[in-house]
């Protein structure tokens, strides 16, 4: 009996001992979670429904892999509506580890302002942040910021805390807060019973429901780590608005550590256009976050095939190019044929301004400068060589804007300017110096194409030889 009963207690006694492990190994892996969990986000919002969407997709992805670069400890969210592209989702889920929350676009209920600027409808999707309940304190962030170091002391701040780089108005390119469905729910409601906003966009609603963060102290980190409460200011050097940097060519902000740079200008003028550099100095520093996080993988097949393009024309119209030795030489035009005359001289002044127009529409847009004005001055001079070799004009004075171009730029990029007056200065007098003679090599077209119509060359009179066999138009 004795043997018996322990056959029977030694399997449940073991039965309970694997069971016991198992909840305890399983509760160990729930608090592993638990622990490894992070308590704060990084989030950007992305939106459709302007002509730059891909731009700005770009420059998240950028913003995000940068951050991703910096260690810093806190998860990385886009709030993305649910009309951006899934393949966009899909690179950023995959190739950047970013966490994206889709959301459904807000209403915007002040698009009848007289001053709303359409391209703020969506920038309202930015009080989703405030729905991300699963983290302690959320950094929201526009895409046009470049991050020199981490800044993750900013989750220890308040319930809400932006930078002033406008004496009296706070910037909403970057913020901190304390997510709140409760607070969500009432900016949804603020939203439906027509709160104040002056321009329409969520720079102007946050403004007026957080009136007196002006008054606030500014933000100190705490040296134990806790979190603060309440509002604060953030200091200058959390959001470097960009024009103090080309006042100076340097930064001087005392206030605060220098991270962030923030790029407020106008929407052409944003860092990640090719264009940006040397027009706007700190265009190289993006694009080099942009090479060492992300690449030009996307852009590099299209520049090749361009510049393939390029060098195409440049040969076939040179080796089309008329034999001027077998023109006619007949100086008496007839008179019905003044009118064609003169719009040859139209179409010569369009060609040529075409030459220097239409690559700079052809060229990705977000492209390393380097590569986008080497395209440009590419792309022009072949156009160019179809205007010079069509109409038989003397390529020195077509070819003076491209010179111009190439000058203007190496005064830009110069780096030894003492500050941003001085380089303002050296500009402006190289545009002063170089409009008259931009001016006198346009006229020596002008001139060159009429001696051209006076023999003759284009429009030979009826019954006359004109001895142009081999003069083959590309027109």
């Amino acid at each position: 009996m004795e043997q018996r009963r322990w056959g029977f207690v030694l399997p449940m006694l073991l039965i309970l001992v694997v069971l016991t492990w198992t909840t305890a190994a399983e509760d160990a892996a729930l608090g592993l979670v638990a622990v490894g969990a992070k308590r704060h986000a990084y989030a950007a919002m992305m939106y459709m429904g302007t002509p730059r969407d891909y731009e700005f997709y770009v420059a998240t992805r950028v913003m995000m892999r940068s951050l991703s670069k910096l260690r810093v400890d806190a998860d990385l969210v886009v709030i993305a509506s649910d009309d951006v592209p899934i393949e966009w989702v899909q690179a950023m889920k995959e190739e950047d580890k970013v966490k994206v929350v889709t959301v459904e676009n807000l209403k915007n209920p002040y698009e009848q302002q007289k001053n709303f600027n359409v391209r703020f409808k969506l920038t309202l999707n930015k009080l989703y942040a405030w729905s991300l309940v699963d983290y302690d304190r959320v950094v929201m962030l526009d895409s046009d910021n470049l991050f020199l170091q981490g800044t993750d002391e900013l989750f220890q701040c308040g319930q809400f805390c932006a930078v002033f780089i406008n004496p009296c108005i706070f910037h909403t390119g970057l913020f901190v807060l304390q997510p709140s469905m409760n607070v969500f729910k009432d900016m949804l409601h603020e939203l439906q019973v027509g709160r104040s906003n002056p321009d329409g966009a969520d720079q102007g609603f946050l403004a007026s429901y957080f009136p007196d963060l002006l008054d606030r102290p500014m933000f100190h980190p705490p040296v134990n780590d806790t979190k603060l409460v309440g509002t604060y200011r953030l200091p200058l050097g959390y959001q470097m608005d960009a024009s103090y940097y080309y006042l100076k060519l340097r930064w001087s902000i005392p206030c605060g550590p220098n991270s962030v740079i923030t790029f407020p200008s106008a929407p052409w003028f944003k860092p990640w256009y090719w264009w940006s550099w040397p027009v706007l100095p700190l265009g190289l520093s993006w694009h080099e976050q942009r090479r060492k996080n992300l690449g030009y993988t996307a852009e590099l097949p299209i520049m090749l095939i361009q510049a393939a393009i390029y060098l195409g024309i440049i040969v076939i119209t040179r080796l089309a190019r008329p034999n001027l030795s077998k023109l006619c030489y007949n100086r008496r035009p007839e008179k019905s044929l003044a009118f064609i005359h003169s719009m040859l001289k139209v179409v010569v002044l369009w060609s040529i301004i075409a030459t220097y127009t239409v690559p700079f529409f052809l060229i990705p847009r977000t492209i390393h400068p380097i590569l986008g004005w080497s395209l440009y001055l590419l792309g022009a001079a072949a156009i160019a060589s179809i205007a010079i070799n069509s109409f038989l004009l003397a390529p020195l004075p077509v070819l003076t804007p491209w010179f111009a171009i190439l000058a203007a730029l190496g005064v830009m990029a110069n780096p030894w300017y003492s500050d941003g007056v001085v380089r303002a200065l050296a500009v402006f007098a190289f545009a002063f110096c170089c409009a008259p003679l931009l001016w006198i090599q346009l006229s020596k077209v002008m001139t060159n194409l009429q001696m051209l119509i006076d023999r003759e060359a284009f429009f030979p009179r009826l019954g006359e030889s004109s001895q142009m066999s081999e003069f083959n138009k590309l027109y």
